[in-house]
């Protein structure tokens, strides 16, 4: 007859050990033995459903012989997407009904004075709502999305207020998203809901599917599109400064007729007035010769001043002969030795000829007032769709953008038609400023027809 000892196992689920008695004397079973293996797979080896960690084995089995368990606790992850497809119910619920109602009162009052703002203080709020939805996608799913453009301010009142609000993309991307959300936000709350209880096991690929389709509805509606963002701040950027360009040239046209020839008219009106009345009162020849050939002289430098107005608005050499004739007639008014060397297949359209035209001509006259130079080089040739334009002094150096010599200007006016400027002039010398301009067509040209 066997008298045994039972295991006891402790609260921490690890073996005590096991004394294993015969009538023999003999010692029967150890913390390792089969004894111990059957009691541990008794009472210590139940998987913690909530921690995923199997219980310590109390015979100190191998691992090879322990069972795998399965895992059903979930991650931050997968609860922040879970949080995320439980509140798409209340969130879509409250966005459709906003846009419902603010498109339909807007939209039926439309013909009333209060309408359209109505419509259009809506779209700002739809705004709002777009940039809520972003933040939760941002915190519960990870999306990293930039804010859109602010809704550009116009200068003209209220009406242009009006027309920019109701024309603005933002917000009406943002009412589609609310209001095709509901029936989305209806859908996954439930599935998630039902998942909580039915599916737990898989909830997790699930939660990962749904939110996936959230992730493509945030990126495709409520995402700025990073290429036309820019674009559309350059070209912000571009009018700005082509608006001030204009409006300079404009002031210096103005100016030069006024000091120039204007005055030099007038002057010639008072010299012939008074040759006029000298004849009427039978004044000698001799004074009335003189003062008609002042008024003759007044007439050519008039009309020089006039010319040399024409020609900085637009040279006729330019539009006759193209840009190789107009920067070699110009580089004969440099103070310098200019050496022009143009390599154009054919004429780039007018505007990008003119341009191309006034950033040489500003530069050789820099070089003629400020570079101390022995001589300068003009070269102009095309690679693929740009036209390049290098002009290079031996003078001595330093020339920068701020340095008050029009370069940030001719550096605008090239960035308003997606050109560039680039300076390199070490103290010292010698100065190469590389000017790209984009190649277009002269027979594309409407304003070469």
């Amino acid at each position: 007859m066997t008298e045994r000892i039972t295991a006891i196992v402790p609260p921490d689920g690890t073996l005590a050990g096991t004394a294993g008695r015969t009538t023999d004397g003999s010692t029967g079973g150890s913390t390792g033995g089969p004894a111990a293996g059957r009691s541990d797979a008794a009472t210590g080896g139940t998987p913690d459903a909530l921690s995923g960690v199997p219980g310590d084995t109390a015979g100190g089995a191998s691992d090879g012989d322990r069972l795998p368990s399965p895992r059903f606790a979930f991650g931050r992850r997968t609860w922040q997407e879970i949080a995320h497809l439980l509140a798409n119910l209340p969130v879509s619920i409250f966005g459709f009904v906003y846009v419902v109602t603010m498109v339909s009162t807007g939209s039926a009052l439309a013909v009333t004075v209060v309408g359209l703002p109505l419509l259009a203080g809506g779209l700002l709020g739809a705004r709002q709502l777009g940039k809520l939805e972003r933040a939760r996608a941002r915190a519960l799913l990870g999306v990293r999305i930039d804010e859109p453009s602010p809704l550009p301010v116009r200068r003209t009142g209220f009406f242009g207020w009006l027309w920019s609000s109701l024309k603005d993309p933002v917000g009406w991307r943002t009412v589609l998203y609310d209001l095709i959300r509901l029936p989305w936000g209806v859908l996954t709350f439930t599935v998630t809901l039902t998942s909580l209880f039915v599916l737990w096991p898989v909830l997790p690929f699930i939660a990962r599917g749904l939110t996936n389709v959230d992730r493509a509805m945030v990126r495709g509606l409520l995402s700025p599109s990073d290429e036309l963002e820019r674009r559309i701040a350059e070209l912000e950027s571009d009018r700005g400064v082509v608006v001030d360009t204009a409006a300079a040239d404009l002031r210096r046209i103005e100016r030069d007729l006024h000091d120039g020839a204007q005055a030099r008219l007038v002057n010639l009106a008072m010299g012939l007035g008074l040759a006029k009345e000298k004849l009427l009162e039978g004044q000698a020849d001799e004074t009335v010769a003189a003062m008609v050939d002042e008024a003759h002289g007044e007439v050519k430098l008039a009309l020089q001043e006039l010319r040399d107005l024409a020609r900085g608005i637009h040279p006729a050499v330019l539009t006759d002969r193209g840009l190789d004739a107009a920067l070699s007639s110009v580089a004969t008014r440099c103070t310098v030795p200019v050496k022009v060397t143009a390599d154009l297949p054919s004429r780039p359209a007018a505007a990008i000829e003119g341009i191309a035209y006034f950033t040489v001509s500003e530069l050789l006259q820099n070089i003629s007032k400020h570079s101390g130079a022995r001589s300068a080089s003009v070269d102009v040739w095309r690679t693929d769709q740009r036209l390049l334009i290098q002009v290079q002094d031996d003078g001595r150096g330093g020339a920068r953008l701020d340095r008050g010599t029009g370069m940030a200007g001719l550096a605008d006016r090239l960035g308003a038609v997606d050109g560039l400027f680039v300076i390199d002039s070490p103290p010292g010398g010698p100065t190469t400023i590389t000017a790209e301009l984009p190649w277009r067509d002269r027979q594309d040209d409407p304003a070469a027809r």
